[in-house]
């Protein structure tokens, strides 16, 4: 929960520093820029708030690991990416945007404050906990605060508590050690594909370089 309200606060955070132009720079995610991937946030924000409500007494048939799927790279141009830039574009200004993701992350996590951790809740067609349905979203905001950052260097980065939890779902996921060579954060951006590689990273990966990008969908 703590690493869950951190990973939150820090991406928050960001999102109230945007300014100007920066709205409409390039974002890590591919045919998305900054705007989209705060309406995207938006769609979190719900995700979260829905989620928390939807309680069962089933039995949890995956944990904060077992929550996420491997699927392929996106292109920008799935129906879903084309919704979210096309619902950007409809606020009259990017305050009113602002206002709406705020109003969302602060529900989202007086939410998740007032939870039972120990609760089940169903999404995605899947129980789990709510302990673990809160972590699973560390790696959610922490590769997203990547994202948001990639084009906006004088912004900060995910919380570093944050960043190697990421590691360790990636390497979890991915059934092999990332090597030291790569910090968190690279660890993290490379893995994804966020970014490829260099020559030596590659041979440092070893076998998970044939595995990757892990695109956690």
């Amino acid at each position: 929960m703590t690493l869950f309200t951190r990973s939150w606060e820090a991406l928050r955070s960001v999102v109230d520093m945007l300014d100007g132009g920066q709205w409409v720079q390039p974002s890590g995610c591919v045919g998305w820029r900054v705007q989209d991937l705060v309406f995207h946030l938006i769609i979190d924000a719900q995700d979260v708030l829905i989620t928390l409500a939807s309680t069962t007494d089933a039995e949890a048939t995956v944990d904060a690991v077992g929550y996420w799927d491997l699927g392929e790279p996106t292109t920008g141009d799935e129906p879903e990416s084309v919704f979210v830039r096309r619902s950007a574009l409809a606020y009259r200004d990017y305050g009113g945007l602002r206002h709406h993701f705020t109003d969302l992350a602060v529900a989202a996590a007086r939410a998740a404050a007032a939870a039972d951790l120990q609760r089940r809740v169903e999404t995605r067609d899947r129980v789990l906990t709510v302990a673990d349905y809160l972590d699973s979203y560390v790696v959610e905001w922490t590769l997203h605060h990547l994202d948001l950052v990639a084009h906006l260097p004088d912004l900060p980065g995910p919380p570093a508590e944050a960043l190697a939890e990421t590691r360790r779902v990636l390497e979890t996921l991915g059934r092999a050690p990332i090597p030291d060579t790569l910090d968190d954060r690279d660890a993290a951006l490379v893995v994804t594909g966020r970014r490829a590689p260099a020559t030596a990273e590659t041979a440092a990966l070893g076998a998970l370089a044939d595995r990757l990008p892990l695109v956690l969908a």
